[in-house]
């Protein structure tokens, strides 16, 4: 249907929008996508007597010589995409773009047309952290608060079920399918039946059917229902002199580094305070760069001049949390530490190595999911520490212990790596009374 509809509007938009030489662009993450949507228009018109004697529906483009208008694919795939003067243009399937780019070549090349229009038409998917989740947000801040006129210029239509529970009532599926009376109602609730009992497909039918956003797997460290029981924010005056572990990840000196400091809290939940490192030059090959510089904008991120990170910067920064909190000792990875850990020694700190395995791990990263499964991990909502949570995989040994990984090469989970090396020491300043049911409570090192 999404198909057809598309088509429709691109060879209206190309030939009878009143605009002279419309460019009119498919767009979709991969090549082969957005010929799949230039094709529909193609066949659309060679089907159509009347419209195919007004177009000339070519190969490789569609031409209105009427106007001089023309309609082409294009995808992310494509290195150069300047210059494109567009009018209309639809992006299919935005919920695999991890970026801005073509978005934003796309959106600064409107300039000189007095009625360009963009269509950004998907189900939901599996990448938490790009383009698509930020317009959802917007969305639903603009529908919420209708009065406010927070955005007059973008129409938003946002077919979902309201809760994951409703995926098993079948009567409220028409909220993600408007079209639902137009599909064999029987034969999909049968294969939903089968296929929820396979987690990889539940979440396909989470995001593909029902537009809830997933990436879940048997292996996956959260999901999007937990992230969202953590969104509590606590004032960081109020964690002035209070004890914390330091934990820290340097990785490799040419990409990112994290360092954090976790608080119990006397509720038996943990605050996280991170922040991250990255050179300049690995900043500029990012797939993503203003994703860094929001991060950089919002203070949980600093680019560092030249091609590495200066390990000083991770010295100075816990020198300076020192002078606010309590740090009872800082946790450390020996693997690439042993400089930085000699040099925080000397600054007068207390360090603990933490072994990368299984049995060192594995049971602080069990009870730090069970935290985020009670809503007790406190980290302010800050973005990119809610990045790296949605990068972490699990590993599992034949015990069915634990240790962290991340999706993709691309998707790091540093800022993790250095939360859990300081949670090994955390979990034992949280314990449970025998009398008040499952609220654990701070023991101070005092």
């Amino acid at each position: 249907m999404k198909t057809e509809l598309e088509s429709g509007l691109a060879d209206y938009m190309a030939g009878f929008d009143g605009e002279n030489g419309p460019n009119v662009y498919f767009l979709a993450n991969s090549q082969q996508q957005s010929r799949l949507l230039f094709e529909g228009s193609r066949t659309m018109i060679q089907k159509s007597p009347w419209l195919s004697e007004r177009f000339v529906p070519n190969r490789s483009e569609i031409r209105y010589p009427k106007t001089g208008g023309k309609i082409m694919a294009m995808s992310a795939e494509k290195s150069n995409k300047d210059g494109e003067n567009v009018h209309f243009a639809v992006f299919d399937e935005i919920h695999e773009y991890q970026d801005y780019s073509l978005i934003n070549v796309m959106k600064n090349s409107r300039g000189t047309r007095t009625q360009p229009l963009i269509v950004y038409i998907t189900t939901a998917g599996y990448v938490l952290d790009g383009p698509l989740v930020d317009m959802v947000d917007q969305g639903h801040d603009t529908l919420d608060n209708y009065d406010d006129d927070i955005d007059t210029r973008t129409f938003y239509y946002l077919a979902c079920l309201d809760d994951k529970e409703e995926v098993n009532d079948p009567t409220k599926w028409v909220k993600a399918n408007p079209n639902i009376g137009l599909m064999q109602l029987a034969d999909m609730i049968s294969d939903f039946k089968d296929d929820r009992r396979v987690p990889a497909r539940f979440a396909d039918w989470l995001t593909k059917r029902f537009n809830i956003f997933s990436e879940v797997d048997e292996l996956s460290f959260i999901t999007p229902e937990i992230l969202n029981k953590n969104t509590r924010h606590f004032d960081l005056n109020e964690l002035m002199d209070r004890d914390c572990i330091g934990g820290y990840d340097l990785s490799d000196t040419e990409d990112f580094t994290s360092a954090c400091l976790e608080f119990p809290l006397d509720d038996g939940g943990v605050f996280v305070l991170e922040h991250s490192w990255i050179p300049h030059a690995r900043y500029e090959r990012d797939k993503n760069p203003e994703r860094i510089r929001k991060w950089e904008h919002d203070g949980d991120v600093t680019i560092i001049p030249g091609d590495y990170v200066d390990y000083s910067y991770v010295l100075d920064w816990f020198r300076e949390k020192a002078e606010k909190y309590n740090i009872v000792q800082i946790n450390y990875d020996p693997a690439k530490a042993l400089r930085l850990n000699k040099e925080l020694e000397e600054a007068g700190f207390t360090t603990e190595k933490v072994r990368q395995g299984f049995v060192t791990l594995g049971g602080p990263m069990q009870n730090f999911k069970e935290l985020l499964l009670d809503g007790k991990v406190v980290f302010n909502e800050q973005s990119m520490f809610k990045w790296y949570l949605n990068n972490v995989h699990l590993r599992q040994d034949r015990n069915d212990n634990w240790l962290p990984t991340k999706t993709s090469q691309s998707r790091k989970i540093d800022g993790f790596a250095a939360a859990l090396d300081a949670h090994v020491s955390v979990i034992d300043m949280l314990v449970e009374p025998e009398d008040d049911g499952p609220v654990s409570t701070y023991i101070s090192f005092d």
